[in-house]
């Protein structure tokens, strides 16, 4: 069965032991590798930006809302019937079954049967499917995807009945309310992270909610409810935790209410948002301002490498520390020859694991985890336990499956970096793990505004793959005018300046139909993107 298409939350296409005072330290930055849109004023046409006028209404302070008492009231979402706008994104999925435990009555709508529309409809959800343009009669509360104009039929019903209108971040922040919130944030990893975080929280005997942008098998899907109190830890008798993927996308999470937070990385991505490098790092910076003050709890855990992190972190009132693989961090990571994982704190150890998730990249997603879990009130033996036997998140580099050629084989992988750096560090991972013969990637360029402002990077990422094949640059979001500007053969080209094997094959039916005439006995196929380029890895091994 195919699998539902994974989303960052918001794009449709996160006190004791805790370090008790907020530190200003002299900044150490370790190398890092420059962007080719770091700091480059984008010029967008006028159909690219993001006006206020063509979305949802947004921006309206959460604590302030009017709504606020239905949701940090335990009993506030009793019988109250909210209808969701776009149903089948993974996180308003996993936010129907929120609410649902809440109490509320939900129902909503897709424009297609997805899998996750039919998981909702199979568990009792009222999900209507198409063009719907009217709203029950008895509807209380509209809650979008992020990807819904204010022109939408059902945003102009609700409108037009006076019924209250919220954005899924608006949504998520107002969720917050009645519980501890701890938020996963960063350009990459956050999923990963998240699921991480909660799965090393049950472990140690919490009972977490949580909500991300991907599918955790090992956590039942993308979202689950928690228990309603704290009964141990530096946070006890305080409200529920909620581990939570916070998007930056459109800025979303500055709609977020964090006790505590995780920012994994922060790299130039969503230019069609943000003009520059510059304007993200702000973005991460207001996020970071939303923390409580470390007297009152707040605490934020930053990677170490982090670009321009003393600017992120300026005026935060929480209680901040730093991770990664740079000596000078606060949590120093280390990975051995021989996969095994360690963390240091002042040069003792403080965790020690086995990976089963490829690449360097998941240590540290893994370490994020663990320390924060670590801060939260979690045991070391059952956090170890924990990173030890996290199996992944849904599309990313899953295993699907492998095809028998002769007397071996050919594997497939699957995986939604969708950026320059998460193709490169997913790709080298892989090769790195699996020793093929061949590494044959086939990868769909995600919306015309990325390709075309980090085509420089794309070109130079793909060198770990032994033979790339392209499809068409998947149309999302993106004005109509952006096809013109960009296209796969563009990609091509560059990656060809780098020394690459690359070819274009348009749809994704016809990159599986090459897959299956090139690949061979000892390869490793992966299929990477953010849209549905993973239909190819099963019409492959079908075959």
């Amino acid at each position: 069965m195919e699998q539902p298409i994974p989303s960052c939350a918001d794009c449709t296409e996160n006190a004791p032991g805790g370090g008790g005072n907020t530190r200003k330290k002299n900044i150490v930055f370790s190398p890092r590798k420059p962007c080719s849109a770091d700091g480059e004023i984008m010029a967008q046409s006028t159909q690219l930006k993001h006006e206020i006028s063509n979305k949802v209404p947004t921006m309206i302070s959460v604590k302030n809302d009017p709504l606020s008492e239905w949701f940090s009231n335990t009993r506030g979402l009793q019988g109250r019937r909210i209808w969701l706008v776009g149903a089948g994104g993974t996180g308003v999925s996993g936010l129907a079954r929120l609410l649902n435990k809440r109490g509320a009555v939900v129902s909503g709508s897709d424009s297609e049967a997805s899998p996750a529309v039919k998981a909702l409809q199979a568990a009792g959800f009222d999900i209507a499917v198409g063009d719907v343009k009217e709203l029950p009669t008895d509807c209380e509360l509209v809650i979008a995807t992020a990807a819904a104009k204010s022109d939408h039929p059902q945003l102009v019903a609700a409108m037009k009945k006076n019924i209250p209108t919220r954005t899924y971040a608006q949504a998520l922040g107002l969720l917050q309310l009645g519980h501890t919130a701890v938020c996963v944030a960063g350009t990459h990893g956050k999923s990963t992270t998240t699921c991480m975080l909660t799965w090393c929280l049950l472990h140690a005997g919490f009972d977490p909610g949580f909500i991300a942008g991907a599918t955790c098998g090992s956590l039942g899907g993308s979202a689950r409810a928690g228990a309603a109190i704290l009964s141990k830890g530096p946070y006890s008798h305080k409200p529920g935790f909620l581990v939570t993927e916070s998007c930056e996308f459109d800025r979303s999470f500055h709609q977020l209410h964090p006790t505590t937070a995780i920012i994994n990385n922060v790299e130039s991505d969503h230019l069609d948002c943000y003009k520059s490098l510059d304007e993200i790092i702000e973005s991460f910076h207001v996020f970071a301002r939303r923390l409580p003050a470390a007297v009152d709890g707040g605490y934020m855990l930053i990677a170490h490498e982090v670009a321009q992190r003393e600017r992120v972190t300026r005026e935060v009132s929480a209680a901040i520390e730093t991770f990664g693989w740079h000596p000078a961090a606060d949590y120093v990571v280390e990975m051995a020859a021989n996969g095994l994982a360690r963390v240091h704190n002042k040069h003792v150890e403080i965790l020690r694991w086995q990976p089963r998730l490829f690449g360097a990249h998941n240590v540290l997603n893994g370490a994020g985890a663990g320390i924060m879990a670590l801060k939260l009130g979690a045991d070391r033996a059952s956090v170890e336990e924990a990173l030890t036997s996290f199996a992944g998140v849904d599309r990313r580099l899953e295993f699907v499956g492998e095809r028998k050629v002769g007397a071996e084989s050919v594997r497939v992988y699957d995986d939604y970096g969708h950026h320059p750096t998460e193709v490169r560090v997913t790709l080298e991972a892989l090769k790195n793990a699996t020793k093929p013969r061949k590494l044959i990637c086939l990868f769909q360029p995600h919306q015309h505004s990325r390709t075309r402002l980090l085509l420089e990077d794309f070109g130079a990422c793909f060198t770990a793959a032994d033979h790339v094949l392209l499809t068409d640059i998947h149309f999302v979001r993106d004005a109509q005018s952006e096809r013109a500007l960009v296209s796969s053969q563009d990609v091509a080209d560059r990656i060809r300046k780098h020394g690459g094997t690359v070819e274009c094959v348009g749809t994704i039916e016809a990159g599986a139909a090459r897959l299956n005439e090139i690949a061979q006995a000892g390869d490793v196929v992966v299929t990477m993107g953010a849209g549905p380029v993973y239909r190819a890895a099963h019409i492959f091994l079908r075959k």
